[in-house]
């Protein structure tokens, strides 16, 4: 009997040795192939570099020079990277460590202009970069890819002149063609950017004269023409143009992601959703004068709030948004302040949360295609109360799109009261009535006012904020069916059309352009008209701001759109939020710019002095 237990002991013995050979193997094998894909591109630098070192001996013989570290004045650099270099001469300043945050839900794509939600944009920026930057402290514009600019005198030919040297992450020169390119692939119909080519559709071409010289043409004029120009994402023609004759492949994808910028994903083709995080490395050729801090950005997918909170107080992320009910009490536990630093302000570009009324569901009128529901329904809505009991005060009422401190707002258009007596007369006006004494409102034709909501099932806010409007409709006699969604189906749903009514949120900008939103062409497939919204005279309006270059004329215009838009309540506003966050006390430099804090700035401003870092080391 021993000696078949000793057989049976050896025999896993080996096999826990077979395991950790083979565990070991993998790993060198994993060290084989990081090696050979570094050699291949360090080869590839050298064809690039002997190129590029033919062409220098022409530029410099013609006065120029090409960006790149080690062979630019010291004096002469693009204007954005002047906040990052200042970072690079404080005492403590140091390269390295990684700067770990957090999703509350999965993303759908990092696939440029496919994806339309907040979180992709926040990688993409990482990777892709665009001619121009706003300043953060006196958000005028700054050259970034572009060294200068200039409008014809009619205002219709914006030219752009680039930095020579500029390369994509894989090695490969980033020129004006690639400019151009990005502008046809967009605008290419088989490619899925309903919402990027609404955007562009003031713009008649995009030509590149030479390697740095690019030309955009406007059909007619537009008020911001400069930052849809300059801010226009650069895509590399060598690695996207594949995809005019695949457009499917593109549509379809889930992490075809390659720029320019700082960072770039380890493999540009292979990221899935599936993968619960989004890991970018430094980009090891990148252009610019100054080098970002941080060794690679990470952001884990963690989608339950507490799980969150868990992670930040391990040390595990390094930034956490907190909800308003914890936020007092996280601010004075001890243990927490130790490590972090709190950080409460309402940003200068804040955007502001809504309901939505959906006004067209399978091709026919819903019943907030009448205006006086969707009032009404404003009416009903006590946003004040939920500032109060929900957010415990760290918000403020939206009254439309733009913000309060805006000149595209007119101060007389103040919060929608609530009002449940005008509620119940504007329901009454459009059929709705109590017509078996049980409280509940029924039109006409005998059916119930009831609708679904649909809402982020992982935001306890938003599910809160969900509930006590259920309640409070309730009272005036309407059915709200809260239908808790996952991210990726809520955007399914909004590109279907496929809901009642649906509460979100819009990021927002210096100034705020609400064309895609409101306009009655954006209601076509994935586009951000999604609740079927048409208004002629607002269409008029939107339209002649855009067009109007004196900003003077122009504010009146958009306070004419926003009255439109107060009377009519395409949306019921509700509000704008404060930004509540825990940062990592090892996190340095961290300042309050005009665009908000500079946590997400890039270039990158922010680092983690040697002593303090604690990732990769």
């Amino acid at each position: 009997m021993s000696r078949h237990l000793g057989w049976i002991v050896s025999l896993i013995v080996l096999g826990v040795l077979l395991l950790l050979v083979m565990v070991q193997v993998d790993r060198q094998w994993d060290r084989l192939t990081g090696m050979e894909n570094l050699m291949r591109e360090q080869a590839q630098d050298l064809r690039t570099l002997r190129t590029t070192l033919q062409r220098l001996q022409g530029e410099l013989a013609a006065g120029d020079f090409a960006l790149g570290h080690g062979d630019r004045p010291a004096e002469v650099f693009p204007a954005a990277f002047e906040r990052a270099r200042q970072a690079t001469e404080q005492a403590d300043h140091a390269q390295g460590d990684w700067l770990v945050r957090a999703f509350p839900t999965g993303l759908a794509t990092l696939t440029p202009f496919v994806s339309s939600d907040a979180y992709a944009s926040e990688v993409q920026s990482y990777v892709l970069e665009s001619l121009l930057q706003r300043n953060p402290d006196t958000l005028e514009w700054q050259g970034m890819l572009a060294r200068s600019w200039e409008f014809s005198d009619d205002g219709m030919t914006l030219t752009f002149s680039m930095w020579p040297g500029l390369r994509f992450s894989d090695g490969e020169p980033l020129t004006a063609h690639d400019v151009a390119f990005t502008f046809r692939f967009v605008m290419d119909e088989r490619i899925a950017a309903p919402r990027s080519r609404a955007y562009l559709e003031k713009l008649e071409s995009v030509e590149a004269l030479d390697d740095v010289t690019v030309v955009f043409t406007f059909a007619e004029p537009y008020f911001n023409a400069l930052q849809l120009a300059g801010g226009l994402d650069v895509l590399p023609e060598h690695f996207y143009s594949r995809y005019l004759d695949e457009p499917e492949t593109f549509n379809q994808s889930r992490g075809i992601l390659l720029g320019s910028g700082p960072y770039r994903l380890a493999n540009p083709l292979t990221w899935t959703p599936d993968s619960g995080r989004v890991e970018l490395e430094r980009n090891p050729r990148y252009w610019g004068p100054v080098d970002p801090s941080f060794d690679r950005l990470v952001w884990r997918v963690i989608q339950n709030d507490s799980a969150r909170l868990t992670t930040f107080r391990n040390g595990e992320i390094d930034v956490y948004g907190a909800r308003p009910r914890e936020f007092a009490n996280l601010r004075d536990d001890a243990a927490l302040r130790e490590r972090a630093d709190a950080f409460e302000y309402m940003s200068p570009t804040a955007g502001y949360a809504y309901v939505a009324w959906n006004q067209e569901r399978n091709g026919k009128p819903t019943r907030f295609a009448d205006r006086r529901v969707r009032l009404a329904m404003s009416h009903l809505t006590d946003v004040q109360r939920v500032i109060d009991e929900v957010m415990l005060g760290y918000a403020e009422p939206a009254v439309s799109p733009f913000s309060p401190r805006s000149q595209q707002h007119n101060p007389e258009h103040t919060p929608i009261p609530y009002d449940v007596q005008r509620a119940q007369e504007l329901l009454a006006e459009a059929g709705y009535r109590e017509r078996n004494r049980d409280g509940i409102l029924i039109n006409e034709a005998g059916e119930p006012f009831s609708f679904d909501l649909v809402f982020f099932q992982d935001n306890e806010d938003t599910r809160r904020m969900v509930l006590f409007l259920r309640d409070i409709y309730a009272r005036a006699g309407i059915q709200l069916l809260p239908r808790p969604t996952e991210w990726s189906v809520m955007l399914d749903l909004l590109n279907r059309k496929d809901f009642d009514a649906i509460t979100l949120a819009w990021t927002s900008g210096v100034e705020t352009d609400i064309f895609q939103m409101f306009h009655s062409t954006q209601t076509v497939a994935g586009g951000d008209n999604f609740i079927n919204y048409r208004n002629p005279e607002l269409d008029r309006a939107i339209e002649a701001a855009r067009a109007e270059v004196d900003e003077e004329v122009r504010m009146a215009l958009w306070r004419e759109a926003e009255r439109i838009l107060y009377e009519d309540q395409p949306y019921t506003f509700l509000m704008r939020r404060q930004t509540l966050a825990f940062i990592d006390r090892r996190i340095r430099n961290l300042q309050q710019t005009q665009l908000g804090l500079n946590l997400s700035a890039i270039p990158i401003e922010i680092y983690v002095p040697a002593e303090s870092q604690r990732h990769g080391r």
